[in-house]
């Protein structure tokens, strides 16, 4: 008889939040994707379906974006505007995500991807046209993610509800058919629940920093024409030693042909013979 109750939990708790779900849409209930009853902040229910704080109060007071910059600067030193970002990033907070440099001289270009906290966005993009000689291009975007936020932390929050309830069928099941069955849902349902803890934890960070990528490129004005480290003496040295490895080709041939002339000295014999012979016999 315990068996069969406990069967007849599991069957109650898996078509339970189904058919809320299709009450919810009907009614104009709050449940999250996975079926089960969206929960306030506080893991409550939410209004529709009992007690407990509406979430839209939330939407209203706080929105949740996602703001990110992407700068191209002229700066006059790479290295310099490398290493001055870096502090500037540290200084509000930050860090920097990635960076690198390639090229050498005026063909030097460099990236460096950083984040600050959300409220110094504007500031760190301020200090950033202030070391470039110039500014290229600059673009800000931003996404609210609000409503991704609070869908998340209510399926979060279902989940908990139906591993307590899991919890509770397990303390009482005695069948070890029905234990696994027990533990088989909990599993998937933990798992759920670390997915959806990972989400809330990214947006959380996403939208507490801002996201700012910066390339650059040196000036080129006032460069001079010669590129660093041209010798006309070194120039003048290749040449010599262009002529000299021309003039060994030459000698090579030279010789090949000098070792070979039987050969082809005899096949041009002939050739020159045969023309004569046609010619003498025209006249």
């Amino acid at each position: 008889m315990k068996k069969l109750i406990i069967g007849l939990a599991l069957v109650v708790l898996l078509l339970v939040p189904a058919a809320c779900a299709e009450e919810a849409q009907e009614g104009g209930g709050s449940y999250s994707d996975s079926g089960y009853p969206a929960p306030t902040e506080g893991g409550g229910v939410d209004k529709a379906n009992g007690s407990g704080e509406d979430y839209s109060t939330v939407v209203d007071e706080e929105r949740m974006i996602v703001r990110n910059g992407d700068m191209s600067l002229v700066v006059e030193d790479i290295n310099q505007a490398i290493e001055d970002i870096t502090q500037m990033s540290l200084a509000f907070g930050g860090y920097v995500v990635s960076s690198y440099i390639q090229g050498e001289e005026e063909e030097m270009r460099g990236w460096i991807s950083f984040r600050v906290p959300d409220d110094k966005f504007e500031t760190a993009l301020t200090q950033l046209r202030d070391m470039a000689v110039r500014v290229e291009s600059e673009q800000t975007s931003s996404q609210d993610v609000t409503e991704e936020y609070i869908d998340l932390q209510a399926r979060l929050g279902n989940a908990e509800a139906t591993e307590q309830q899991y919890l509770a069928l397990l303390d009482k099941a005695v069948d070890v058919e029905d234990i696994l069955n027990i533990y088989n849902y909990l599993s998937q349902v933990r798992s759920e629940i670390e997915q959806l803890k990972g989400q809330i934890q990214y947006l959380e960070k996403t939208t507490s920093t801002s996201l700012i990528s910066v390339s650059l490129e040196p000036e080129t004005t006032d460069k001079p024409l010669v590129h660093a480290g041209w010798s006309a003496l070194e120039v003048l040295k290749a040449a010599a030693r262009g002529i000299v490895a021309f003039g060994q080709v030459l000698g090579t041939i030279a010789i090949w042909l000098l070792i070979f002339i039987p050969v082809w000295g005899t096949i041009l014999g002939i050739i020159l013979w045969r023309l004569h012979k046609k010619k003498k016999a025209r006249k």
